[in-house]
């Protein structure tokens, strides 16, 4: 089966995962998903497949003789989608020979436009498969799960000289918690890639820190007719906060390794108000001096108000793995040279984000991520193409080969 075939499968269940719930999966339909994966993952032929108790699906592929210590290699890929935008009823639209044009999404009056979207020029000719524009499409991450499973089947079926495949699928990576109880002994890598990026060629080991930051206000509510040297307004000292932070440094206005705060949500009345943003920076140190710059507002605002006025909370999301891929390069090298090897230029960029794979890398597990060939996730305007997910599949394939050896061979 092609890569693009299981994906159109996978679609079909839904598996969004849900914000501020302190349960692993978040959902349900995740372990639905789980045991879909269990099942195929035992006919194609992976050992010690497993799905334990927080949704974590599991499999090895065994090293053939001699291959024995050829170090194990890992590949992940997650089982949520995210909880932006629907993903219940995905009826994907597939295009043969992609003209390269604007594209209607179904009868949703939305329309996938090159002039937003100048990158779908590029994919003229391919098959092109896109949403109906009312739900999500959920390439992120079921395009990753379908190539690293695609690429086993190839795998075990060629017969060629491999060392240990390690595959596990997790869940909740959208709300940022999933990775934190993947069992590393059971997994068995030394080393791993999380297929969860872009375009096919693209090849990411760094990412942002991040932070999750809570201002609470609380005001004083009096009727307004007696509020004179009185009233303290929570809502009004909320948009006072966010008129105090830097105005360039949001997302809408920055890009590569710039970082931001970005205002996630707000709500308030003149008693409470509360704002939430997450903030991030590639640069340590100017991510330090963004959390700070938070403190010293909260600071100045108490001493206005009175103390307690304001109250600040911030937890820290993940970080950067690229401290923690720096001292094992050679993965970086064998990815070059894998998709040279399919007819790809690779293209380093930074994530704007986070993955499965800053958490594991801090974890013990060097993970740096790889392109699965899709665009525009999270929303609407999702897509993918055929042929892009079968280079992102051809390069797992000689991965899988050469396994976590330090040298191409």
């Amino acid at each position: 089966m092609k890569s693009y075939e299981r994906l159109l499968n996978y679609v079909k269940i839904n598996t969004q995962s849900a914000d501020d719930l302190d349960v692993i999966p978040s959902t349900a339909c995740q372990f639905e998903f789980a045991k879909v994966l269990e099942k195929e993952m035992k006919e194609l032929g992976l050992m010690d497949v497993y799905v334990d108790e927080f949704c974590n699906v599991y499999g090895k592929i065994p090293a053939t003789a001699g291959m024995e210590d050829v170090p194990a290699l890992g590949f992940l890929a997650h089982l949520d989608t995210a909880p932006d935008f629907s993903g219940e009823q995905v009826n994907p639209q597939v295009i043969a020979d992609y003209d390269g044009g604007d594209v209607v999404l179904g009868e949703s009056k939305r329309v996938l436009l090159v002039k937003a979207f100048p990158h779908l020029k590029k994919l003229a000719g391919r098959t092109l498969i896109t949403t109906d524009g009312t739900t999500l499409l959920g390439a992120d991450d079921k395009a990753g799960i379908a190539e690293i499973l695609t690429a086993c089947e190839r795998l075990i079926e060629s017969k060629e000289p491999h060392g240990m495949v390690c595959v596990a699928f997790t869940p909740d990576e959208e709300v940022g918690t999933g990775a934190c109880k993947l069992d590393l002994k059971r997994f068995g890598a030394v080393y791993a890639y999380t297929m969860d990026g872009g375009a096919e060629n693209e090849l990411e080991y760094e990412n942002f820190n991040a932070s999750d930051a809570v201002i609470t206000f609380h005001g004083v509510n009096v009727h307004p007719g007696d509020a004179k040297d009185v009233m303290v307004n929570a809502a009004k000292l909320a948009m006072e906060f966010q008129g105090m932070l830097p105005s360039d440094l949001a997302p809408e206005r920055t890009e590569g390794y710039e970082g931001f705060f970005h205002l996630l949500d707000m709500n308030g009345t003149v008693e409470q108000a509360r704002l939430h943003y997450i903030v991030r920076d590639h640069d340590m140190e100017k991510f330090r001096e963004k959390e700070a710059l938070l403190a010293s507002i909260t600071g100045k605002m108490n001493e206005k108000y009175g103390e307690k006025t304001v109250e600040l909370t911030i937890k820290e999301s993940y970080r950067n793995m690229k401290e923690k891929i720096e001292p094992c390069m050679f993965l970086i090298e064998n990815v070059k040279t894998a998709m040279k090897a399919v007819g790809m230029e690779p293209e380093i960029i930074p994530i704007r984000g986070g993955t499965d794979g800053a958490a594991l890398s801090f974890r013990g597990l060097p993970c740096p991520n790889l392109g699965t060939g899709g665009y525009c996730y999270h929303g609407p305007f999702e897509h993918i193409t055929a042929e892009g997910m079968e280079m992102a599949t051809s390069v797992v394939e000689k991965l899988m080969k050469n396994g976590g050896r330090h040298k191409w061979e």
